[in-house]
C-alpha cells in the first residue's frame, strides 16, 4: 500500500487515542480530532485520502452533517462512516451522501485496514484519471497554458 494520509474523527477519546496509535505503528500517517468542526478545520489546512467518522457524536455536528461537508470541501476524500447497531438508517444515508462504506463498532481493526487499503485505492485511482486527463489536454492543447500564465499577469 502507499503512502497516504487518515484523519479520525470520533467523539471518544479512549477509542480515538488508541485507533490512531494502532494506525501509525502500521506506517499510516493518522491524525485524530473528537469533534466535526475540527475536523474541517483541519481539513482546511492539510489533504487527506480517507476520513474514518464516527456518525454519533454530541455537541454541534453529527457526523452526517459532517460528511455533507466534508464532501463540499474535499469531494474526492473517502469517508468510511462508524456506526452502532441502532444507527444502520443513518449509515445508509451516509452511503447515500457519498461515503466509500461504513462499519459497526467495536470495529476489527483487521476490518479497518481492509476498507482503509479499498478506500485509498479508490481515491488513488481517481486522482490518477485526473492527472491523466490533464496531462492529455496539455498535450492536446501545449499553448493553453502559457495563455493562462499572460492572462493572470
Amino acid at each position: 500500500m502507499d503512502y497516504f494520509r487518515v484523519l479520525v474523527v470520533d467523539d471518544e477519546e479512549d477509542f480515538l487515542e488508541t485507533l490512531v496509535n494502532r494506525l501509525n505503528k502500521r506506517s499510516i500517517d493518522t491524525t485524530g480530532v473528537q469533534s466535526g468542526e475540527d475536523a474541517l478545520a483541519l481539513m482546511e489546512e492539510k489533504l487527506f485520502d480517507v476520513v474514518i467518522l464516527d456518525i454519533k457524536m454530541p455537541g454541534g455536528m453529527d457526523g452526517i452533517e459532517t460528511l455533507r461537508e466534508i464532501k463540499k470541501m474535499r469531494p474526492l476524500t473517502e469517508v468510511i462512516l462508524l456506526t452502532g447497531h441502532g444507527s444502520m438508517e443513518t449509515s445508509i444515508e451516509g452511503m447515500k451522501l457519498g461515503a466509500f462504506d461504513y462499519l459497526l463498532k467495536p470495529v476489527k481493526l483487521e476490518d479497518l485496514l481492509v476498507k482503509l487499503a479499498e478506500a485509498f485505492e479508490k481515491k488513488d485511482s481517481q486522482d490518477q484519471k485526473i492527472r491523466s486527463a490533464k496531462i492529455k489536454e496539455l498535450l492536446r492543447f501545449p499553448g493553453r497554458v502559457f495563455d493562462q500564465e499572460k492572462e493572470e499577469d
